[in-house]
Parts: structure tokens; sequence; C-alpha cells
């Protein structure tokens, strides 16, 4: 199967050929280069590693320093592939992971000992003695003494690989650790084992309270360092490592002091650089109609103005001269974007029926009427939190609304939920299931898949609120909404299985049965292992695979891109703006609402404690104040999407 990597529309920007690097990495206090996902990334520096593993003279080891965490998964399968290719070995490599939770046993399935075994190293040929991890069955006596030992064997490695999480840290140096730190027990802070729960079944008694971590002082004692970062929710650790000033706030900010350092991301965690924010900052670029809005939207903000309100001296004194040559004067200019944007903002997000005479003007043709839609949501409530509003306004405008559930969003039940249930079933008179249901809670064991009796009650209750969500919008829940339980997500745990044929095969069997004339689909690009983006990437798999078989009316079919409850698109990006009344905006409160287990208790926040419908609205209606910024209409809350096709 050829696997879809998504990636965005190209919309201009930097021209890089023939740029001096000098200039390119202008505002960077580390050079990062920048590719398009993590897999091409990934690739690079598995040449570097490759090319310094070859260059050791014989006779001598070659010393690596390696992470764990999903950050270097594409890294190690690819050192994995051309070690079996026969194109690398690792008989005279020596690897010292850097980090390990303390204690921990070598066989624990969360171990980094294990997942650094299971990811790279039961795969090649690197002698069993020549691998070193921190281990964490030490006794608590003596556990400095070995921190102090270790960190002999860390310092001076020939090449550190690590990635960085999303507050900086680097190992488990977090906040507060500065650059002399060496190998060392530290204590887990409430944030980071909130984090690492995920690894525990989302158990944050069960997760450890501590870590032996090689120090910021001992990694820059290493000949060269690589950092990797993947997804938008790095961008803010990368702009601050690679561009801000250094501090123990962003423990990988320190390793700036470095001297041969690169940092590795794709174009989603790069996307607070100056260079890709603001790129006209740094050299020549690209002005495509989309780019040209991205400068002037930034350009309001920069100088707090409403479009029809900049000046031929702003434009000057923000280094868009560039601009005003090729587009000028400046009130032309201002003219074009703002009806440009203007022109995004819809309230018949399906057509207007009637209005064929406006279609130039419109982000959606007046015909067919009615449409068949299909949403598909990765999560049984990603389509209510995403564009709820824009469903409602769908549906009430007479379009033939569906939505694919692609997976079942079993794990993301907690158990007490699943006990309440059962409970509430035998009240009512129903068997009682109570006690089975405890019992399968019970046997879970941490790092372990959960028991799949277990998950099949977690995946009724998460239908069950879809249908209602469903049902509250108007639409028959038996034959407008549709479960696809993907197998890739059938895991029983936070690590899914690959995605293949039969994830798509039954993508391509629902789409080929709808034929419709609008998908919408999750644009989230936060994880490149992530379900969303394994969920749209197998969408548009199908997409591509109905085509090559002479699906000709797929011609006739156009996918927009939706955002998740963290992020929203740039403006500079959105093709289609769909305001939602307040009563808009309630109703796809109460639809969000619906998804009880979801609610007051929500398994995967990040640092963030609003509960999902807080998100949703805030940032819908943090959106509209930016076309209002910009001086457009004033509205409660406004839905944005990116057409792709």
């Amino acid at each position: 199967m050829s696997k879809k990597h998504f990636t965005l529309p190209y919309e201009g920007g930097l021209i890089e050929k023939n740029l001096p690097k000098g200039i390119l990495h202008n505002y960077e206090k580390i050079w990062t280069e920048i590719y398009p996902e993590s897999r091409p990334a990934s690739y690079a520096v598995a040449d570097l590693v490759v090319d310094a593993i070859k260059a050791t003279p014989e006779g001598r080891l070659f010393r690596l320093g390696l992470t764990t965490g999903t950050t270097p998964t594409s890294l190690y399968n690819e050192l994995a592939r051309r070690y079996q290719a026969g194109l690398v070995s690792f008989r005279n490599v020596e690897v010292v992971s850097i980090d390990e939770y303390y204690p921990s046993s070598q066989d624990a399935l969360q171990s980094r000992n294990h997942r650094l075994h299971e990811m790279l190293l039961d795969k090649v040929d690197i002698r069993k003695e020549n691998v070193f991890i921190p281990d964490g069955t030490v006794p608590q006596e003596y556990v400095s003494q070995y921190c102090a030992e270790f960190d002999k064997k860390a310092r001076n490695l020939d090449l550190l690989v690590v990635g960085i999480g999303e507050d900086g840290q680097v190992g488990f140096n977090e906040a507060g650790s500065n650059e002399k730190t060496r190998t060392r027990t530290v204590r887990l802070s409430y944030k980071s084992r909130k984090r690492q729960a995920k690894n525990f079944n989302h158990d944050i008694a069960a997760t450890p309270q501590s870590a032996i971590t090689m120090g910021i002082g001992t990694m820059l004692t290493a000949g060269r360092i690589v950092l990797m970062a993947w997804g938008e929710d790095k961008a803010r650790a990368v702009k601050a490592i690679a561009e801000g000033e250094m501090t123990t706030a962003c423990p990988a900010s320190l390793l700036q002091r470095h001297d041969h350092i690169h940092f590795f991301v794709d174009e989603t965690a790069a996307s607070l650089l100056t260079r890709v924010v603001a790129p006209w900052l740094v050299g020549p670029c690209e002005w495509t109609p989309k780019f040209v809005r991205k400068a002037v939207v930034w350009l309001c903000q920069t100088v707090g103005k409403p479009i029809l309100k900049l000046t031929e001296k702003d434009y000057l004194e923000n280094n868009l001269g560039e601009l005003l040559e090729q587009f000028g004067p400046y009130d032309k200019i201002n003219i074009d974007v703002f009806n440009d944007l203007q022109h995004t903002i819809t309230g018949w997000p399906g057509g207007k029926p009637g209005a064929e005479s406006e279609d130039a003007t419109r982000p959606v043709s007046a015909k067919p009427y009615p449409k068949t839609v299909l949403i598909f949501s990765p999560h049984p409530d990603d389509d209510v939190i995403s564009m709820g509003g824009t469903f409602i306004r769908l549906a009430s405008q007479g379009h033939d609304v569906h939505v694919a559930y692609e997976t079942s969003g079993n794990v993301a039940v907690h158990d007490d939920v699943v006990l309440q249930h059962m409970d509430a079933a035998f009240q009512l008179g129903f068997a009682d299931k109570f006690d089975e249901a405890k019992a399968l809670v019970e046997s879970k064991r941490p790092g372990e898949p959960e028991p799949r009796a277990l998950l099949e009650m977690k995946g009724a209750i998460r239908r069950s609120e879809a249908r209602g969500a469903v049902r509250s919008f108007g639409l028959n829940d038996n034959t407008n909404a549709h479960f696809l339980n993907l197998p890739f997500y059938e895991s029983g745990g936070i690590k899914k299985n690959p995605r293949t044929q039969a994830d798509v095969d039954i993508i391509k069997d629902l789409i080929a049965q709808l034929k419709p004339h609008m998908i919408f689909m999750a644009g989230d690009l936060a994880d490149p292992h992530g379900t969303h983006r394994v969920c749209t990437e197998a969408a548009l798999d199908a997409v591509d695979q109905l085509k090559a078989e002479g699906n000709d009316w797929l011609s006739d079919t156009h996918i927009w891109l939706y955002r998740g409850a963290w992020m929203e698109w740039e403006l500079g990006r959105v093709d289609m703006a769909v305001p939602l009344s307040p009563d808009e905006v309630v109703k796809k409160r109460h639809a969000i609402f619906r998804h009880l287990s979801q609610k007051d208790i929500v398994p995967f926040p990040g640092e963030d404690p609003r509960e999902f419908w807080q998100r949703a609205e805030e940032r819908t209606q943090n959106t509209a104040r930016l076309y209002d910024q910009l001086g457009m209409a004033e509205y409660q809350a406004i839905e944005v999407f990116l057409k792709l096709c």
C-alpha cells in the first residue's frame, strides 16, 4: 500500500534557493533544518548517524547517545531498515540512553530500557555489552553513586540524538535544570507525571515520581548534538530553543552553548520560527495570493490596525517593500486583501441555493443542491468539537449530512464511567454486570492492553454518546452515523497498530457508497503518529485509490480540513469561514455535552485545564475577534476551514 503522507498545500513563502545559509538562519541561535514532515527529517538524521558510524576509524567504538518517546520512532524504523538492507552495522557502536524512570524494572513495558530495545536495539546487530541504559532498580542508598559512575560513561559521546518536550525539556531535565547538571535522579513534577501517565494507563498514581536523567552539562560534552521535534504542539518550544534566550525555564535552550548542534523539525513544529511567520524579514519571497494575505494579516497584527487603515509607511517600516513593488500601491493591496478575506465568510457552507451568479465570490458553489456531505471524525466527538456549528448549519439547510466516526475512542473512557453505566443499567432493572465490569477493571496491568471485554463496553458508551449528538441535530442516527472502528486503533493501549490497507478499505467502501460532494477531515498535525493524522492520511489514501480505480465522480468532490480543540488555521490559509449565531454556539455546546464520558474528567487535556467545550468556544470566539480586528463584521463565533482540493 502506498501511504499518503499529509502535508499542507504550498502557499508561497521564502525563496531559499541560492540564499546564503547565514541569511537563512539569521534569527536562529541553533541552526534549524525544516522538512515537510517527520519522515524525511528522520531520514536526514539517519543519514547523519550512518555516515558518522561509517566514518569512525576501524578498531574504535562509535559512541551514540539516544532517547526514547514518540519523536525518534521514524528514525529508529529507518535505522533498522538500513541495517536489514545491509547498509550499516552496529557491531562497533556503543549506545548510551539518556534517561530511565526510577524506580523501574528493565522488563517493564513502560521502561526506557524495554522501549529502546523494542524500537531499535533488538532489530540491529549491536553487542549487548555496548548498551548502557540507566538502571532503574538500583537501591536508593546507592543511586547517587551509581549516577556518578554512569555519568562518566555518558560523557564525551561522539553524537547525541534527542527529542525535546513541549516545554523545552530534554531527557527528564525540566524547568530549573542548569548547564552544569550531570547524570542524577530528579523528582518529576506533577505536570510531567501527568504527561507520562499515558504510558501507565492514564493512572498517575502508577506513574513513577522520579527518574534518572543525563544532565545538561553532560550533554554539552558530546562532540555533536542533534535535536528533533515534530508536530505543532512542539512549535513554541522549538521557537524558544532555536531563537530565544538561554534560560533554565527552557532547559534545551541551554544547548545553544554547543558549537556543533543542529535542530531537525517538520513544518508544523517550525511554524512559529521567524523565517516561517514573517519570511519577508529574512529574504526574498514568492508572493502567491494566500501569501500576500498572510503578510497583510501579520502587518495588521504587528501595527494594531485593520486592513483598510494600513499605510505605505506601515509596509515600508516592516520590511514589506518587496510586496509593494510587486503588487502596490499599498491601498490596492489593502482593498484586494480585504475583499479576499471577506469572501471567505459564508453563512452557506454547502452553497447558497439559487445564487449561482455569486459562485465566483463564495467558497462553495450553489449547485448541486442538496449536497451529500461526509464528515470524518477521528474520535466520536471531534465532529461536534471542531465543526459542530457548521454541522448544524449544513443539516438545517437541507443537505444530506453523514458523519463517520473513524475510531471507537474506547481507551479515552475512564473506568469509573464504565462502572457508573453498569450501575445505571442495574438500577433500571437490566442485568447486573457491575461486578463483571469491576473485575475487568481490576485485572488491568500498567503498560499492557486493556481487556477486550472492557474496551467493548467503553466503545459502546462512546457510540451511544455520538448517536445522541447526531440526534440533537435532527439527523437519523441509524442511517447518517457510521461507526468504522478502524483496526489500527484497536490495540487496547496508547500505542496503536500500524495503519494498513484494511483501514483504507473500510473508508473506501463508505465513500463509494455515499459519493459525497463535500468531505470534511481533521487537519491536525500535532503528532505524526497521532490518531487524527493517521485517520486523515488513511482517508486521503482512500480517495486517491478510488480516483485511480476510475471513479470519475470524485472530480466533483471537494475536501475541506478542520482543526481540533487546541489549534486553529491561521487566517492566511483560510478558504471558508462560517459565522455562528449565539443560538448555534449554545446548540453546539449542548451537542458536546452529549459526550458525557469526556466531560469534566478529560483523559488527554495536555496542560490545558479547560474542558473540550470551553476550548472549542474560546477558539471560535477568538477567530471571530480576529476577523473583527481586521475590519470585518463582528460575529459571535466563526469556524474556519482549509480547502485541500
